[in-house]
């Protein structure tokens, strides 16, 4: 019976190393392919031109490199781009690029489908079949920032995981994906231009802060009030806004990090004079941003997006107790890449 390979991608830069002296090599051909590995994005070891061919039919025959393949493109009116991105069992995800015109943004999935059960979200239609390991979210990175590079003539400069899946569901292979993306070893960016967006996972969200991560937090609030949220959000029963926000006040202290909350109104759930009162008093413990995020509908009538006037309610009322606040206008609607439309329908 064949020995299954092991992905290599699995290994340290320390194990590299050790597998090279374990094969009679020197150590410092363990720091070459894990150059090519993270900071050339090698696909296939045939390109590792500075090794022998002797020591890439070595690696060949000991390991592989699972690299996505990006199976669909798909470009909105706006200039937003869909990937459907197959990886190497052959189940698909799905993440896109937002232009604008100072920056680039790559909205990337953590999960196959979704741990939670948030009744707005096309994701969350779809059972979670498994986390994504940290070699697949990087190259989601790469890739979109070779379509930045290629279509906008630039670099990505932003990264947001709010695509399919819960992040903090699947924490440490999205650390360890943060920690390759923006280590000088790997592609080098900041972690002051990334931003992780929970659901809210109280817990993890205290792990974070006692992890000292350097990158943004946003949460998906979406109500202040319990009955309301879980009803929209039916975890919610579990994490209750109460541990939330205790998980948040913990966050700040230890951070001093500015929360951002994503915020979605919708006709008579949440837009109400009593629902941006409770936003605004859930708010008041920590510098925060409300994003409020126009909906995209994902074929059902049950959420429909709230009227004008509940939105410059919300806008005028949070301004006015000093909260900053932005309407955020979705981008890709025409090809299913607004926020919660993620649903593989390539």
């Amino acid at each position: 019976m064949e020995t299954r390979k092991k992905d290599i991608r699995a290994l340290t830069r320390d194990q590299l190393r050790d597998f090279f002296v374990s094969q009679g090599d020197k150590a410092f051909r363990g720091n070459q392919v894990y150059e090519w590995l993270w900071q050339k994005s090698a696909h296939s070891f045939d390109v590792m031109t500075n090794l022998s061919k002797t020591t890439r039919d070595m690696l060949e025959s000991n390991f592989v490199i699972n690299h996505i393949q990006v199976d669909q493109m798909q470009r909105s009116s706006d200039g937003t781009i869909k990937n459907a991105v197959r990886l190497h069992d052959d189940l698909v995800v799905e993440s896109v690029l937002i232009p604008t015109k100072t920056r680039t943004t790559a909205c990337v999935s953590s999960q196959v489908g979704c741990s939670l059960d948030c009744k707005f979200c096309a994701t969350a239609r779809l059972k979670r079949m498994r986390n994504l390991n940290p070699d697949e979210i990087y190259d989601q990175v790469v890739a979109i920032d070779n379509e930045s590079r290629l279509y906008f003539d630039r670099p990505l400069s932003n990264i947001v995981f709010m695509g399919m899946g819960e992040p903090l569901m699947n924490y440490n292979n999205v650390l360890k994906a943060i920690d390759k993306i923006t280590s000088p070893e790997g592609l080098g960016m900041s972690p002051k231009r990334i931003t992780v967006s929970t659901s809210g996972v109280p817990k993890l969200i205290k792990k974070m802060a006692d992890d000292a991560v350097k990158f943004k937090l946003a949460v998906s609030l979406h109500s202040a009030i319990d009955e309301t949220r879980t009803a929209i959000m039916p975890f919610n029963a579990t994490f209750t806004l109460a541990d939330l926000r205790e998980a948040l006040v913990y966050w700040y202290q230890k951070t001093k990090s500015r929360i951002t909350y994503e915020y979605v109104v919708w006709e008579g759930i949440n837009d109400q004079r009593k629902d941006v009162d409770a936003l605004v008093e859930f708010c008041r413990f920590a510098p925060s941003k409300v994003n409020l995020i126009e909906y995209n509908p994902i074929d059902d009538g049950d959420f429909q997006q709230a009227s004008n006037t509940a939105i410059e309610m919300y806008v005028e009322t949070l301004e006015r107790n000093g909260i900053t606040v932005t309407v955020r206008r979705s981008r890709g609607k025409d090809i299913d890449a607004a926020c919660g439309q993620l649903a593989n329908k390539s």
